[in-house]
């Protein structure tokens, strides 16, 4: 049966910038590790008679997220005052932009599945200050109260907002991550969503297939993962369908998002933009934006994810899936362009691309979800990262042994040759040490040599794994393999 229903999904982001300064003060930036309330100063703590004046770094790297996302750059843009009052905001005001905003008209590629590319638009790309930020505590007494710290008040925030454009939490994810990478690649924000410099609200609305008109839009706030806007979406996207086919209607709102209950919950009806009162922000003047300007932002934008991933599946001959898996993670992409020059003159291009790429896909990322590792706490290096891959590649230390001095490079570092050394990790090649134990192990299991001549050839391999077993895991298994199969070949000889 057809699916009566289509679902709706935009979504806004805001992500804070990477400037030592705030937006319109001094102050330092650097909130995340310092003492409450000592970032501050008159300007963004809303003190009357104070003036703002613009972080011009702020407007780069809105220009150049804009460019990076195929936006038009606005000749001219202005600031203005978003009025609410709430306690977060000393000023009673935000000052963001309305009408005239950095970038406007963009659009970001994605692809579910083995489904078509499809190009969401991105509405704008504006800039504004981020507000303070209340702690709410409850006493074992029952007494609640909330604690203000300003030092996040002013630090530059972009907000990227999409056009409805996403028809599936599975899209909505899709483009999510495909943004956050993008971010990364041209070095605007740290865009961690752990610390809050990276935040998704998402706006999700039902309607009948083939209608035109938008239904009514339900916000979700309080996302903080990518795994967590998915979950809300997919809650979200069931509630609201259940509604309409129990000829019940959607309330315009906002609601928030507890993990710990996998439901969204109702926080209050959705405000309209009359609600803020917009006005031009009267202590800064317009800006314009030459187009010299825009053109040197440009030159500084890098090799984009997309671009990239093409580039490795084609000319590097990774997967789509490897490729994929590369791209999401700027630092693993870093990691795997510079360990590949180390590996040049020894192995074919291709051959390194894939192996360097499977141990950062695969081990490293399970290394990092294991220890829970931020990039700046692996201790990996590219050439030795290279060097472990020339060891297993001249057989001198075997897959499973190579494991165990990978997951000791990543927590200490060091060279692999040294690691492996001191850990007894090595592996005999030396034909006539492996066949005097083949020898031995042959004598040692009769049954195993009588069930290979009766013609059951699963017994090469339990002797293969005896020879493993009495050689500590060092024989390489490969001749371990052919050194058997010789000897009981003969033994079928008449």
């Amino acid at each position: 049966m057809p699916d009566k229903y289509e679902t709706v999904i935009g979504l806004e982001v805001h992500s804070q910038l990477l400037t030592t300064s705030k937006m319109f003060c001094p102050c330092g930036s650097d909130y995340q590790d310092s003492e409450p309330n000592t970032r501050v100063c008159p300007v963004c703590m809303g003190m009357p008679g104070v003036l703002p004046v613009v972080n011009k770094k702020a407007v780069d790297l809105v220009i150049k997220t804009g460019l990076a996302l195929n936006c038009s750059i606005s000749p001219e843009t202005k600031f203005d005052r978003k009025n609410y009052p709430y306690p977060d905001l000393m000023k009673g005001y935000q000052i963001s932009q309305f009408d005239i905003p950095i970038a406007l008209s963009g659009n970001l590629a994605i692809q579910v599945g083995d489904a078509e590319e499809r190009q969401i638009g991105i509405t704008r790309v504006h800039l504004e200050e981020d507000v303070a930020k209340l702690i709410h505590r409850k006493e074992p007494y029952g007494d609640s109260y909330s604690l203000l710290d300003i030092n996040r008040a002013g630090v530059p925030l972009m907000e990227i907002v999409s056009e409805p454009d996403m028809r599936s939490p599975e899209e909505a994810n899709e483009y999510l991550t495909n943004l956050h990478s993008i971010i990364r690649f041209v070095e605007t924000s740290t865009a961690n969503m752990e610390e809050g410099s990276f935040r998704c609200d998402a706006n999700i609305s039902i309607r009948p297939v083939g209608s035109e008109e938008l239904g009514a839009k339900v916000e979700i706030k309080n996302v903080n993962s990518f795994r967590s806007v998915f979950r809300a979406l997919k809650h979200e996207e069931t509630r609201q369908r259940k509604l309409l086919e129990s000829g019940q209607t959607i309330e315009q709102e906002t609601r928030g998002w507890s993990d710990e209950r996998g439901t969204t919950l109702s926080q209050r009806t959705k405000e309209y933009a009359a609600d803020y009162r917009y006005f031009p922000e009267p202590d800064l003047p317009p800006i314009l934006i030459s187009r010299d300007w825009v053109k040197k932002i440009q030159t500084q934008i890098p090799e984009l994810p997309s671009a990239k991933k093409e580039r490795y599946i084609e000319v590097l001959g990774l997967s789509e899936y490897d490729a994929s898996v590369m791209i999401a993670d700027k630092e693993a992409t870093v990691l795997f362009e510079t360990s590949l020059p180390f590996l040049s003159q020894s192995m074919n291009s291709k051959e390194a691309a894939k192996t360097v790429a499977n141990w950062i896909n695969v081990d490293l990322n399970r290394m990092k979800n294991e220890h829970k590792s931020t990039w700046n706490e692996i201790k990996i290096e590219p050439a030795e990262l290279a060097k472990l891959v020339l060891l297993v590649d001249a057989g001198k230390i075997s897959n499973s042994m190579a494991k165990a001095v990978f997951d000791e490079m990543f927590i200490n570092g060091g060279d692999p040759n040294k690691i492996s050394e001191d850990k007894g990790l090595s592996q005999i090649n030396d034909t006539e040490s492996i066949q005097n134990v083949v020898s031995e192990i042959l004598l040692e299991n009769p049954s195993a040599v009588e069930d290979y001549l009766d013609g059951k050839d699963s017994a090469v391999r339990f002797l293969v794994g005896q020879v493993m077993k009495k050689t500590k895991g060092q024989a390489n298994p490969q001749v371990a393999s052919e050194m058997v199969t010789a000897e009981l070949g003969r033994k079928r000889e008449p």
